[in-house]
């Protein structure tokens, strides 16, 4: 059977392509869906589905793209209310693909909407389940998310729910079937994935926690504890997949408008738009537009995008790598943040060019820390998450996480010189610019991070301590 994984991993999402005999089909797109298209043609197919497993808190779904520009049918499993043109499938519904076949199984729990697609070959053998969040690869979805969009949905009963999909719908199938789920490690729809992105459906049973023998009760009990809160924009995604959303055309119209440095200001003025620097850390540091936020295109962008930033139809202005807006602008458009209303062109080059006030942050190395730790003590605050912290941190550094900052600010004082770190340098960087648009100017991050300060830590020094030490 012909099926293509597309991973991508800035966001550790997996969408599907599958295609037979000219027809295809594609399975919780992106975006951009310009990508599916070219591989249609490439394979003279014509994309008669865009199957979904569920109303996506994640990322913005591109089918409502697909369904424009490839005339596709959207499907959906039961219970699924959008509020566009869709097919409801039936628990159970085959839909058929060239000489291939797809079978909804509703499987509740992630959300009641949430349904797993069963593969089956041009000779009717039964390849492999595309799973979207009920299953992944050691994990299972999260039951908490629903409740953000409506209240009665509580987690405990969608987990309750989880439960009996996994072992009445799913588990009752062939070891031998290949489980396609919609994430891998690093999102935030589970807690426990596996880094890789495919198994057999026989070694999950085997190996993935949720997937043992234990009652409801100690099922729940284990899927709940050690839940992190959801990022903020996760309620809005899924808002913007039920009710539709611009085409991304429109938004890249919208977000490709080339300003001047003077443009660029004036606009930033009447707009009130937030300015999002999108470089590195290490060059936004030297220097930057004042009151500008910093969130690096190389780390995790669309999930930090979500996380700091708490309306997805807020205005933004891009300072960005010369050649690198339109990546920028797509990016944001995963997590539904379409407001992007234009560019400085030139860049910051052009800004500094000309004459306008630019900021900077200082930084330290990790060599430099050492020695201002032992001869100053000086407060240290450490915004990598609490788990993190709580493997390993310096002696009396106090933890705020990144994506908390907003809520603790308060607590960082401004009559106080202190030091700034994360695990490497990327998130402390989004701090110090919150932080310096906020009015906190007597403080110094650290360009490599904790992992840099753990490497040059000494046995005389001893300024780096397990959490089992304490």
């Amino acid at each position: 059977m012909k099926i293509e994984q597309i991973y991508t991993g800035c966001l550790a999402h997996a969408a599907y392509y599958i295609e037979s005999n000219g027809v295809a089909a594609v399975f919780d797109p992106l975006r951009e869906v310009q990508s599916y298209l070219d591989r249609a043609a490439k394979d003279n197919a014509k994309i008669k589905y865009v199957f979904e497993t569920h109303f996506h808190a994640d990322f913005v779904s591109g089918h409502l793209d697909l369904q424009k520009k490839a005339n596709a049918e959207i499907v959906f499993g039961p219970n699924a209310k959008p509020a566009y043109k869709a097919t409801i499938a039936e628990d159970g519904q085959l839909f058929e693909v060239g000489d291939y076949k797809v079978k909804a199984i509703h499987t509740p729990g992630h959300t009641m909407e949430s349904t797993t697609y069963l593969l089956i070959d041009e000779n009717g053998k039964e390849h492999g389940i595309i799973t979207g969040d009920t299953l992944f690869i050691g994990d299972v979805g999260r039951p908490d998310l629903a409740q953000h969009v409506v209240s009665e949905l509580t987690e405990e009963k969608l987990a309750g729910l989880l439960y009996d999909s996994l072992r009445n719908k799913i588990m009752p199938l062939s070891d031998d079937l290949i489980v396609y789920p919609n994430h891998g490690a690093g999102s935030a729809c589970g807690k426990k994935m596996s880094k890789e992105t495919t198994d057999t459906l026989g070694n999950q049973k085997k190996t993935n926690y949720a997937l043992q023998d234990m009652t409801k009760a100690a099922f729940i009990k284990a899927l709940l504890t050690g839940l992190t809160a959801p990022p903020g924009y996760f309620p809005q995604n899924v808002l913007m997949n039920i009710k539709g959303y611009e085409s991304l055309d429109t938004v890249m119209e919208r977000g490709t408008k080339a300003l001047n440095p003077t443009e660029f200001e004036v606009v930033a003025n009447e707009t009130g738009a937030l300015l999002l620097d999108t470089r590195t850390a290490s060059d936004f540091a030297k220097g930057f537009i004042p009151n500008s936020i910093n969130i690096g295109l190389s780390g995790n962008f669309a999930q930090w995008v979500g996380e700091m930033i708490p309306d997805v139809k807020q205005q933004i202005l891009l300072i960005t790598e010369a050649g690198k807006e339109e990546e920028a602008i797509t990016r944001l458009s995963r997590v539904g943040y379409d407001y992007a209303i234009g560019y400085l062109q030139g860049g910051f080059a052009a800004w500094k060019e000309s004459g306008k006030d630019i900021e900077t942050i200082d930084r330290i190395s990790a060599t430099e820390f050492e020695k201002v730790y032992a001869s100053e003590k000086p407060l240290v605050i450490d915004v990598r998450k609490k788990s993190e912290f709580d493997s390993e941190h310096v002696i009396g550094a106090t933890n705020i996480p990144l994506n908390q900052i907003n809520q603790h600010i308060a607590e960082i004082p401004k009559d106080q010189s202190f030091i700034i770190h994360c695990a490497g340098g990327y998130r402390s960087m989004i701090a110090a610019s919150i932080l310096k648009q906020r009015g906190w100017n007597d403080f110094v991050d650290v360009t490599s991070g904790f992992k840099g300060i753990a490497e040059t830590n000494t046995p005389t020094s001893d300024y780096v301590c397990p959490t089992t030490l304490l």
